[in-house]
């Protein structure tokens, strides 16, 4: 099957002297989003070849614990749901879910990191 289309998604990480990120910046073309600022990000890409996860996990050091707590859980929620949508396995996706939750009430994150 040829390639009809191809979109990129650009990050970019602005470094301090010792090299930790203090900007991060990320770009979609398709979704006309571009220089928009983050604080964070967590990549995750699949090597075929080597039949494992490849990860890159960034923040900056401005990123309040309470804001990396509740982009965590997030994070977790949404592997659920694609856990789910990949495999049809509803009885493991729930139970990421169960860990969703239980991150949620440990954490008291109902409130959201706006609210601390």
């Amino acid at each position: 099957m040829a390639v009809k289309h191809r979109s990129k998604i650009i990050l970019e990480v602005g470094l301090d002297e010792n090299r930790i990120p203090e900007e991060i910046t990320w770009t979609a073309t398709d979704a006309g989003i571009e220089n928009r600022p983050a604080e964070a990000f967590l990549l995750s890409v699949w090597d075929d070849e080597r039949k494992e996860a490849l990860r890159l996990d960034l923040w900056t050091k401005e990123m309040k614990v309470y804001e990396m707590q509740f982009f965590i859980w997030q994070t977790i929620r949404s592997l659920a749901d694609t856990y789910r949508k990949a495999t049809g396995d509803d009885r493991m996706a729930d139970t990421i879910l169960d860990l969703a939750d239980y991150m949620e009430e440990k954490l008291e994150l109902r409130k959201g990191p706006q609210n601390r």
